[in-house]
Protein backbone atom coordinates (compact mmCIF):
# COMPACT_ATOMS: atom_id res chain seq x y z
CA UNK A 1 0.00 0.00 0.00
CA UNK A 2 1.31 3.72 -0.95
CA UNK A 3 2.10 5.23 2.14
CA UNK A 4 -0.18 7.85 4.37
CA UNK A 5 0.10 11.26 2.97
CA UNK A 6 3.03 10.18 0.89
CA UNK A 7 4.24 13.52 -1.35
CA UNK A 8 1.33 15.62 -0.69
CA UNK A 9 3.69 18.59 -0.18
CA UNK A 10 5.48 18.04 -3.20
CA UNK A 11 2.01 17.07 -5.04
CA UNK A 12 0.68 20.60 -3.24
CA UNK A 13 3.84 22.57 -4.65
CA UNK A 14 2.98 20.99 -8.47
CA UNK A 15 -0.71 22.49 -7.96
CA UNK A 16 0.83 25.79 -6.98
CA UNK A 17 2.95 25.49 -10.49
CA UNK A 18 0.12 24.62 -12.67
CA UNK A 19 -2.95 26.48 -10.74
CA UNK A 20 -0.80 30.30 -10.00
CA UNK A 21 -0.70 32.21 -13.07
CA UNK A 22 -0.62 35.64 -12.10
CA UNK A 23 0.55 38.67 -14.86
CA UNK A 24 3.39 40.40 -14.55
CA UNK A 25 2.93 42.30 -11.52
CA UNK A 26 1.44 39.59 -9.84
CA UNK A 27 -1.53 40.85 -8.82
CA UNK A 28 -3.98 40.41 -11.48
CA UNK A 29 -5.47 36.98 -12.92
CA UNK A 30 -7.02 35.92 -15.99
CA UNK A 31 -10.64 35.14 -16.01
CA UNK A 32 -10.24 31.57 -15.51
CA UNK A 33 -7.28 31.01 -13.16
CA UNK A 34 -7.58 31.10 -9.31
CA UNK A 35 -6.85 34.21 -7.49
CA UNK A 36 -3.78 34.40 -5.32
CA UNK A 37 -1.35 37.12 -4.07
CA UNK A 38 2.41 37.66 -4.01
CA UNK A 39 2.82 37.15 -0.03
CA UNK A 40 1.08 34.14 0.05
CA UNK A 41 2.68 32.66 -2.70
CA UNK A 42 5.71 33.50 -0.25
CA UNK A 43 4.29 31.57 2.83
CA UNK A 44 3.31 28.48 0.41
CA UNK A 45 6.68 28.22 -1.08
CA UNK A 46 8.64 28.69 2.63
CA UNK A 47 6.10 26.00 3.90
CA UNK A 48 7.22 23.35 1.43
CA UNK A 49 11.16 24.14 2.02
CA UNK A 50 9.99 23.26 5.91
CA UNK A 51 8.07 20.21 4.85
CA UNK A 52 10.54 18.94 2.60
CA UNK A 53 13.11 19.10 5.65
CA UNK A 54 11.11 17.26 7.83
CA UNK A 55 10.14 20.70 9.92
CA UNK A 56 6.78 20.24 10.06
CA UNK A 57 5.79 22.30 12.86
CA UNK A 58 7.36 25.26 11.20
CA UNK A 59 5.17 24.09 7.73
CA UNK A 60 2.49 24.64 9.47
CA UNK A 61 3.24 28.27 10.70
CA UNK A 62 3.84 29.49 7.00
CA UNK A 63 0.99 27.67 5.40
CA UNK A 64 -1.12 29.05 8.68
CA UNK A 65 0.38 32.40 7.39
CA UNK A 66 -0.81 31.74 3.54
CA UNK A 67 -4.72 31.17 4.81
CA UNK A 68 -4.85 34.08 6.77
CA UNK A 69 -3.50 36.37 3.39
CA UNK A 70 -5.97 33.87 1.12
CA UNK A 71 -8.36 32.20 3.78
CA UNK A 72 -9.79 30.12 0.03
CA UNK A 73 -6.52 29.13 -0.85
CA UNK A 74 -7.14 25.45 -1.41
CA UNK A 75 -3.18 24.93 -1.80
CA UNK A 76 -2.52 26.80 1.53
CA UNK A 77 -5.19 24.70 3.27
CA UNK A 78 -3.98 21.71 1.55
CA UNK A 79 -0.48 21.97 2.65
CA UNK A 80 -1.33 23.01 6.07
CA UNK A 81 -3.21 19.53 6.34
CA UNK A 82 -0.10 17.98 5.04
CA UNK A 83 1.92 19.38 7.79
CA UNK A 84 -0.40 18.44 10.13
CA UNK A 85 -1.05 15.15 9.41
CA UNK A 86 2.97 14.12 10.01
CA UNK A 87 2.75 15.74 12.66
CA UNK A 88 2.62 13.12 15.96
CA UNK A 89 -0.31 15.13 18.03
CA UNK A 90 -3.97 13.14 17.96
CA UNK A 91 -5.49 17.08 17.88
CA UNK A 92 -3.03 17.55 14.80
CA UNK A 93 -4.47 14.64 13.10
CA UNK A 94 -7.76 15.37 13.72
CA UNK A 95 -7.95 19.16 12.45
CA UNK A 96 -5.91 17.83 9.54
CA UNK A 97 -9.04 14.80 8.69
CA UNK A 98 -10.96 18.00 8.53
CA UNK A 99 -9.54 20.42 5.79
CA UNK A 100 -8.74 17.59 4.02
CA UNK A 101 -12.59 16.46 3.87
CA UNK A 102 -13.58 20.36 3.50
CA UNK A 103 -10.98 20.53 0.87
CA UNK A 104 -12.56 17.46 -0.81
CA UNK A 105 -16.32 18.38 -0.98
CA UNK A 106 -15.52 22.12 -1.85
CA UNK A 107 -11.90 22.87 -3.73
CA UNK A 108 -11.90 24.52 -6.70
CA UNK A 109 -8.76 22.77 -8.09
CA UNK A 110 -9.80 19.10 -8.95
CA UNK A 111 -6.66 17.47 -8.08
CA UNK A 112 -6.79 19.11 -4.93
CA UNK A 113 -10.13 17.23 -4.27
CA UNK A 114 -8.50 14.70 -5.55
CA UNK A 115 -5.74 14.17 -3.32
CA UNK A 116 -7.79 14.66 -0.04
CA UNK A 117 -9.81 11.89 -1.07
CA UNK A 118 -6.78 9.77 -1.85
CA UNK A 119 -5.23 10.61 1.64
CA UNK A 120 -8.74 10.48 3.60
CA UNK A 121 -8.97 6.79 1.97
CA UNK A 122 -5.30 5.97 3.39
CA UNK A 123 -5.94 7.47 6.92
CA UNK A 124 -9.38 5.39 7.07
CA UNK A 125 -7.39 1.98 5.79
CA UNK A 126 -4.54 2.65 8.76
CA UNK A 127 -7.97 2.99 11.35
CA UNK A 128 -9.30 -0.53 9.99
CA UNK A 129 -12.14 1.03 8.37
CA UNK A 130 -11.78 -0.73 5.06
CA UNK A 131 -15.69 0.26 3.82
CA UNK A 132 -14.55 3.98 4.60
CA UNK A 133 -11.26 3.78 2.42
CA UNK A 134 -13.06 2.09 -0.31
CA UNK A 135 -16.00 4.98 -0.41
CA UNK A 136 -12.77 7.54 -0.52
CA UNK A 137 -10.75 5.60 -2.80
CA UNK A 138 -13.16 5.71 -5.41
CA UNK A 139 -14.28 9.06 -5.05
CA UNK A 140 -10.57 10.11 -5.57
CA UNK A 141 -10.64 8.15 -9.10
CA UNK A 142 -13.64 9.83 -9.89
CA UNK A 143 -12.00 13.20 -10.16
CA UNK A 144 -9.07 11.66 -11.65
CA UNK A 145 -9.52 7.65 -13.27
CA UNK A 146 -5.69 7.45 -13.75
CA UNK A 147 -4.18 7.54 -10.48
CA UNK A 148 -3.04 4.14 -10.12
CA UNK A 149 -1.99 4.47 -6.59
CA UNK A 150 -5.57 4.92 -5.51
CA UNK A 151 -6.40 2.11 -7.73
CA UNK A 152 -3.89 -0.40 -5.80
CA UNK A 153 -5.23 0.61 -2.77
CA UNK A 154 -8.51 0.07 -3.72
CA UNK A 155 -8.23 -3.45 -4.36
CA UNK A 156 -6.09 -3.35 -1.12
CA UNK A 157 -9.15 -2.20 1.12
CA UNK A 158 -11.44 -4.67 -0.74
CA UNK A 159 -9.25 -7.56 0.02
CA UNK A 160 -9.07 -6.38 3.61
CA UNK A 161 -12.72 -5.45 4.00
CA UNK A 162 -13.55 -9.35 2.59
CA UNK A 163 -11.07 -10.57 5.33
CA UNK A 164 -12.50 -8.91 8.27
CA UNK A 165 -15.93 -9.86 7.13
CA UNK A 166 -15.08 -13.53 7.31
CA UNK A 167 -13.12 -13.17 10.84
CA UNK A 168 -16.13 -11.02 11.87
CA UNK A 169 -18.37 -14.06 10.48
CA UNK A 170 -16.23 -16.77 12.09
CA UNK A 171 -15.77 -14.90 15.88
CA UNK A 172 -19.49 -15.12 15.54
CA UNK A 173 -19.19 -18.56 15.18
CA UNK A 174 -16.89 -19.30 17.49
CA UNK A 175 -18.79 -17.48 20.10
CA UNK A 176 -22.05 -19.27 19.76
CA UNK A 177 -20.54 -22.41 19.34
CA UNK A 178 -18.58 -21.59 22.72
CA UNK A 179 -22.20 -20.89 24.47
CA UNK A 180 -23.57 -24.49 23.22
CA UNK A 181 -20.67 -25.77 24.50
CA UNK A 182 -21.14 -23.95 28.04
CA UNK A 183 -24.67 -25.03 27.81
CA UNK A 184 -24.28 -28.97 27.40
CA UNK A 185 -21.20 -28.67 30.18
CA UNK A 186 -23.86 -27.06 32.58
CA UNK A 187 -26.24 -29.60 31.86
CA UNK A 188 -24.01 -32.19 32.22
CA UNK A 189 -22.61 -31.25 35.67
CA UNK A 190 -26.46 -30.73 36.57
CA UNK A 191 -27.32 -34.77 35.68
CA UNK A 192 -23.76 -35.30 37.30
CA UNK A 193 -24.67 -33.64 40.19
CA UNK A 194 -28.01 -34.75 40.72
CA UNK A 195 -27.75 -38.11 42.42
CA UNK A 196 -25.18 -36.17 45.23
CA UNK A 197 -28.47 -34.21 45.89
CA UNK A 198 -31.16 -37.01 45.86
CA UNK A 199 -28.70 -38.87 48.55
CA UNK A 200 -28.33 -35.36 50.55
CA UNK A 201 -32.10 -35.20 50.62
CA UNK A 202 -32.47 -38.91 51.51
CA UNK A 203 -29.74 -38.14 54.32
CA UNK A 204 -31.76 -35.00 55.61
CA UNK A 205 -35.27 -36.75 55.41
CA UNK A 206 -33.19 -39.62 57.94
CA UNK A 207 -31.96 -37.08 60.16
CA UNK A 208 -35.24 -35.75 60.66
CA UNK A 209 -37.22 -38.68 61.56
CA UNK A 210 -34.54 -39.98 63.60
CA UNK A 211 -34.72 -36.77 65.29
CA UNK A 212 -38.62 -36.75 65.58
CA UNK A 213 -38.30 -40.18 67.49
CA UNK A 214 -35.55 -39.57 69.65
CA UNK A 215 -38.44 -36.68 70.52
CA UNK A 216 -40.92 -39.08 71.29
CA UNK A 217 -38.09 -41.60 72.94
CA UNK A 218 -38.80 -45.51 72.49
CA UNK A 219 -42.16 -45.97 72.01
CA UNK A 220 -43.99 -49.17 70.98
CA UNK A 221 -45.75 -49.82 67.99
CA UNK A 222 -49.44 -50.68 69.72
CA UNK A 223 -48.88 -47.30 71.67
CA UNK A 224 -48.65 -45.29 68.89
CA UNK A 225 -51.79 -46.83 67.51
CA UNK A 226 -53.72 -46.08 70.62
CA UNK A 227 -52.43 -42.95 70.87
CA UNK A 228 -53.75 -42.42 66.89
CA UNK A 229 -57.32 -43.94 67.88
CA UNK A 230 -56.90 -41.23 70.77
CA UNK A 231 -56.70 -38.85 68.63
CA UNK A 232 -59.33 -39.58 66.60
CA UNK A 233 -61.58 -38.98 69.11
CA UNK A 234 -62.08 -42.71 70.88
CA UNK A 235 -60.28 -43.48 74.99
CA UNK A 236 -57.30 -45.23 74.24
CA UNK A 237 -56.61 -48.83 75.63
CA UNK A 238 -54.04 -47.83 78.38
CA UNK A 239 -56.42 -45.32 79.73
CA UNK A 240 -59.47 -47.69 79.84
CA UNK A 241 -57.24 -50.53 81.56
CA UNK A 242 -56.30 -47.31 84.27
CA UNK A 243 -59.44 -46.50 84.64
CA UNK A 244 -60.86 -50.25 85.82
CA UNK A 245 -58.05 -50.38 87.73
CA UNK A 246 -58.94 -47.64 89.91
CA UNK A 247 -62.48 -49.00 89.84
CA UNK A 248 -61.55 -52.15 90.94
CA UNK A 249 -59.13 -50.90 93.40
CA UNK A 250 -61.99 -48.42 95.11
CA UNK A 251 -64.57 -51.29 94.87
CA UNK A 252 -61.95 -53.47 97.27
CA UNK A 253 -61.23 -50.96 99.64
CA UNK A 254 -64.85 -50.05 99.92
CA UNK A 255 -65.31 -53.57 100.33
CA UNK A 256 -62.65 -54.22 103.13
CA UNK A 257 -64.41 -50.75 105.08
CA UNK A 258 -68.07 -52.74 105.00
CA UNK A 259 -66.43 -56.10 106.40
CA UNK A 260 -64.37 -54.65 109.09
CA UNK A 261 -67.40 -52.43 110.74
CA UNK A 262 -69.82 -55.43 110.07
CA UNK A 263 -66.91 -57.02 112.36
CA UNK A 264 -66.69 -54.59 114.70
CA UNK A 265 -70.45 -54.72 115.52
CA UNK A 266 -70.67 -58.35 116.18
CA UNK A 267 -68.03 -58.21 118.66
CA UNK A 268 -70.05 -54.96 120.57
CA UNK A 269 -72.97 -56.95 120.62
CA UNK A 270 -71.61 -59.78 122.06
CA UNK A 271 -70.18 -57.95 125.24
CA UNK A 272 -72.40 -55.24 126.24
CA UNK A 273 -74.93 -56.02 128.76
CA UNK A 274 -78.95 -56.11 128.01
CA UNK A 275 -81.82 -53.75 129.75
CA UNK A 276 -85.51 -53.99 129.35
CA UNK A 277 -85.42 -50.16 129.10
CA UNK A 278 -83.86 -47.15 129.11
CA UNK A 279 -83.41 -44.79 132.46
Amino acid sequence: MKGLYKSTIIIAAGIAAISVMTSCDGDRTSENEVPTTRRERQYIKEGNKHFERQEYAQAEVANRKAIAENPSSDVARYNLASSLARQGSESARTEADSLFRDIAKSALIPDASQRSFYNLGNRAYQEEDYAGSIEMYKDALRRNPLDNNARENLRLAQLKLQEQQQNQDQDKNQDKQDKEEQEQDKQQQQQQNQPDQDQQDKDQQDQQDQQNQDQQGNRRPDQDKRDQQQQQGGMSQANAEQILKAMEKEENATRRRVEAQQKAERENKSTRRTVDKPW
